[in-house]
C-alpha cells in the first residue's frame, strides 16, 4: 500500500519568455488553496492526500495543470470551484472528473 492514498502535484511553473505557463493561472493560489481544503477536510495525512509543488510538466498550453497519483490522472482547472470538485469527487469519492481532464 502506497503511503498516501491520493499524491497530487500542482504545475507552478513560470516562463520567463513570455510563453503560456500554469503561473498564468494562478497555479500558486490554487495550490495553496487545495492544501488548505485538504487539510480543512482531514485529507492531509499519511493514507489520506499529498498536495505537491511540481515544475514544469510539459503541459503549460493546456493549463494550468495537475496530476493525481496513482491514478496518473491530469486535470485542467480554472478556480477554487474546479480544485473543489476535483478535491470532493476525486480524491475523497474516487470518481475522476472528466469535464476537468486532459
Amino acid at each position: 500500500m502506497s503511503y498516501y492514498r491520493h499524491h497530487v502535484f500542482f504545475c507552478i511553473n513560470r516562463r520567463d519568455d513570455g510563453s503560456a505557463c500554469c503561473a498564468d493561472g494562478d497555479a500558486r493560489a490554487l495550490r495553496d488553496y487545495a492544501k488548505g481544503r485538504s487539510k480543512e477536510l482531514g485529507l492531509a495525512k499519511p493514507g489520506g492526500v499529498r498536495i505537491n509543488t511540481a515544475g514544469c510538466m510539459n503541459r503549460c498550453g493546456e493549463g494550468p495543470v495537475m496530476v493525481v497519483y496513482p491514478e496518473a490522472v491530469w486535470y485542467r482547472y480554472a478556480n477554487r470551484d474546479d480544485v473543489d470538485e476535483i478535491i470532493a469527487r476525486h480524491l475523497i469519492d474516487g470518481e475522476p472528473v472528466d469535464r476537468l481532464r486532459i
